[in-house]
């Protein structure tokens, strides 16, 4: 387990999961800000590297999960990230996905509040990024309810956005802060 909230677990993926991996990542719903879904031995491929990063290195996009029944609901997490020229070396990012049937309950701002401190206070990072599609207002307002501040001057067409997908490429950027 990485960490507990009220109603939430934060633990490394296991086998059980791979269903519910499988479908957040093939559901139009939730990968509407994303250009591609993946296939089944795609998602399986992800969720082997999720869980080797995570274990290496105690960074990752967790599972989580509801803490009275351990089903896991989609991930959130911190994890480095590599954008040069956007994000400075070594830069750790939050993100989140969820399958739709858990929209609308709160679950990734109370895991995202835990994430940032666990980041900033505990573990000791500057700053934790977040960043999203332009017109992804549902990411936008998670990260507003996280009190990140919007960096207004540092909005950026994602690089590894293909030009086929014109509309995913302008991103706004958040972060939050030790101080």
């Amino acid at each position: 387990m990485i960490l507990e909230t009220e109603r939430l677990t934060l633990r490394n993926w296991q086998h059980e999961d791979r269903d519910l991996f499988r479908e957040i990542n093939r559901d139009p719903k939730v990968m509407e800000f994303f250009p591609m879904r993946r296939s089944h031995a795609e998602c399986d491929e992800l969720l082997d590297r999720l869980h080797a990063m995570i274990e290496e290195t105690g960074y990752g996009f967790y599972a989580l999960a509801d803490r009275q029944t351990d089903e896991a609901m989609g991930f959130c997490g911190i994890a480095r990230v590599s954008l040069p020229g956007i994000l400075p070396a070594g830069a750790v990012e939050i993100g989140w996905r969820l399958a739709t049937r858990f929209w609308g309950k709160g679950y990734v701002t109370e895991a995202g509040r835990a994430l940032l401190d666990l980041g900033l206070r505990r573990r000791g990072l500057d700053e934790i990024y977040a960043l999203a599609v332009k017109d992804n207002q549902r990411s936008i307002a998670v990260m507003e309810r996280l009190g990140m501040q919007r960096l207004t001057d540092r909005d950026f067409d994602h690089p590894t956005v293909p030009d086929s997908h014109p509309h995913l490429k302008a991103h706004v950027l958040y972060c939050a802060t030790a101080t």
